[in-house]
């Protein structure tokens, strides 16, 4: 399918927290979560057949817990030593976030009461240097500008753990301090695209499991926080459901139509079961079907193309396409003094 991200005027160019990368030009990226350390993990090979600039965790990267802290370490080890994956890391960039397994607590919050250790750990596996502002604050949320201008991709990790308050109508999963700076990196942005991660779902609201719908406020914060900003061609990176799916939200109040692409099991995926269908859940958002099985994300930038495009894809352990959506990119439009 084809879609279109409408225009939404970008302003003055900020800088990214911890890091800017200005060339060159992004043009693949993979992605994926719900990786358990001790299972078989087949999708490595495929991953490094499509030569991504770079490789994002979206969260479950192992599955520990906070009251163990050494057990946990131990987890992040053996990842990390992972021939496969160690392959992967020679080749491309590694970015990460976390989401509850790997925070140490089962749909966990702002009471875990290890935090701030479960935040070095996983600072240490991302290989974070150790002068890193993200070792300081509270909270692993991160952003990068990668590319030249015209080409420039800003990618935002959120923490939707650190300060996470129980889900309710008017409750918040990211805390004051994220709320600022997430505003700042969006609000004048020059990035031509934004992709901003999150561990759990940000469109689909109709499942039982964990999503930003549980929190409708803070949701709705959200939405109007990127029809606000200016912020050009913002695509949600998701995980967490142990399927693959790719979400779109047209909106009256956005500029832009939304999507949120979520790649998450892959070491091991949803059942179908008597409580639970997966395979027919019903997300009135949904572009085209979604894939039950082991999978990984893939976004593909052609930067040349009239328009400019990107190509968001859901891939399998034989690194076969089985979701598949395809988006022209807004470009500014031209001031009566450039014409």
């Amino acid at each position: 399918m084809r879609g279109r991200l409408l225009f939404v005027a970008g302003l003055v160019a900020v800088t990214s927290s911890f890091g800017q990368d200005p060339a060159p030009a992004l043009e693949r990226i993979a992605f994926g979560s719900c990786n358990r350390e001790y299972k078989p993990q087949p999708l490595w090979s495929a991953i490094r057949e499509c030569k991504p600039d770079l490789w994002i965790w979206l969260g479950d990267i192992v599955y520990g817990k906070a009251s163990n802290l050494p057990d946990l370490e131990r987890r992040y080890r053996t990842e990390k030593e992972q021939l496969d994956y160690k392959s992967l890391r020679e080749q491309c960039r590694v970015l990460g976030v976390w989401d509850d397994n790997d925070y140490g607590v089962e749909d966990g919050g702002k009471d875990n009461l290890n935090k701030v250790e479960c935040q070095r750990l996983l600072l240490d596996f991302l290989d974070e240097p150790a002068d890193s502002p993200r070792r300081k604050q509270a909270g692993v949320y991160v952003a990068y500008n990668f590319g030249p201008a015209g080409k420039r991709v800003k990618i935002i990790l959120l923490d939707g753990r650190y300060h996470r308050e129980k889900p309710g109508a008017t409750t918040d999963p990211l805390g004051a301090e994220q709320w600022q700076w997430l505003e700042q990196q969006l609000t004048n942005s020059d990035a031509d695209v934004h992709l901003i991660g999150s561990g759990i779902q940000v469109i689909a609201s109709e499942h039982p499991y964990e999503k930003w719908a549980d929190f409708p406020a803070a949701r709705a914060r959200l939405f109007n926080l990127i029809a606000r900003s200016g912020a050009r061609n913002v695509i949600f990176l998701s995980g967490d459901r142990h399927l693959g799916e790719i979400s779109r939200l047209t909106d009256p109040p956005l500029a832009q139509s939304l999507y949120d692409i979520t790649s998450s099991g892959m070491t091991h995926h949803a059942q179908d079961n008597f409580f639970h269908s997966f395979t027919h859940e019903s997300n009135r958002f949904r572009c085209g079907n979604n894939f039950v099985d082991l999978n990984f994300g893939l976004i593909e930038f052609a930067w040349e193309a009239s328009p400019p495009r990107i190509k968001m894809e859901i891939r399998d352990a034989k690194n076969v396409v089985r979701v598949e959506e395809t988006v022209n990119l807004a470009v500014p439009r031209l001031s009566s003094a450039t014409r």
